[in-house]
């Protein structure tokens, strides 16, 4: 009895050492899986007078600017504004097409978010709340941009003018009141729903309340961006920290991306 017993607790041991070999080493053409990194980003950053790295980050999208051009251009890069006269018929409601920006405009961008819908307005969101009047700067005047019961939303890219899906190159945004550090962010994804990173708007740094923040990689990979803004949703209850509030209240002014390439 004993011996059996012996002869198992060898047997075991021998089998624990293989295991433990198996783990520990690779022979032959076996190598080890490689360590999944994120790609590396050139990432630009800016407050107060900001028009200098917007055009910078522009530059490194490439030109043209292609404006509403329907369809996949070689090279170059879109912007959104919310000044063109076709949007006037959406100022300041709540009822802004989430597609407006490719179909009436045909820019390769699709708008989503948890509220309930989105809104552009001339007037500074006064409407909303009279406090918010003195709060929002513009970037390209006179109107800027939010989603409406919520402080989040994604743009998502498509082949300019069609239903494709599409990546870019990079993303870049105007904040307007940027109170709060690392509270109003850009987050990329790529085609399968992985980040690719998250970067921060700087804190406002002077009266005009203006920030950005816009990151390009090398290669088209960027299927969609999240943009949180600050920490709460505008609203006639919501007042911003600036003025005694609980929220840093920030919206929008304008988007500069590259140019959609559909995915292969």
């Amino acid at each position: 009895m004993r011996t059996l017993r012996s002869c198992i607790i060898v047997l075991a041991s021998i089998a624990g050492i293989a295991a433990c070999s198996d783990n520990s080493y690779t022979t032959g053409n076996d190598t080890p899986d490689p360590v999944p990194t994120t790609p590396q980003s050139t990432v630009v950053t800016a407050s107060g007078a900001i028009t200098t790295k917007v055009d910078e980050f522009r530059a490194m999208l490439g030109d043209p600017s292609n404006g509403g051009t329907a369809g996949e251009q070689p090279a170059g890069r879109r912007e959104i504004g919310w000044d063109g006269a076709a949007a006037n018929p959406f100022n300041n409601k709540n009822d802004f097409p989430a597609a407006f920006f490719n179909t009436s405009s045909k820019s390769g961008a699709v708008f989503t978010t948890p509220g309930s819908g989105f809104r552009n307005d001339s007037l500074k969101f006064a409407e909303v709340n009279v406090t918010y009047a003195d709060q929002f700067g513009t970037f390209s005047p006179t109107k800027i941009f939010a989603p409406v019961g919520s402080n989040v939303m994604e743009v998502h890219f498509q082949v300019a003018g069609q239903p494709t899906p599409a990546t870019v190159t990079g993303f870049g945004a105007v904040f307007s009141d940027v109170d709060a550090a690392g509270k109003s962010t850009i987050e990329m994804f790529d085609t399968a729903g992985k980040s690719l990173g998250v970067f921060a708007a700087p804190v406002r740094s002077d009266a005009g309340g203006l920030s950005f923040v816009g990151a390009r990689f090398t290669l088209p990979i960027v299927a969609f961006v999240r943009i949180t803004m600050g920490t709460g949703a505008l609203a006639a209850t919501a007042n911003d920290v600036s003025t005694g509030g609980a929220f840093d209240l920030v919206v929008v002014d304008n988007f500069v991306y590259g140019e959609p390439k559909h995915i292969p």
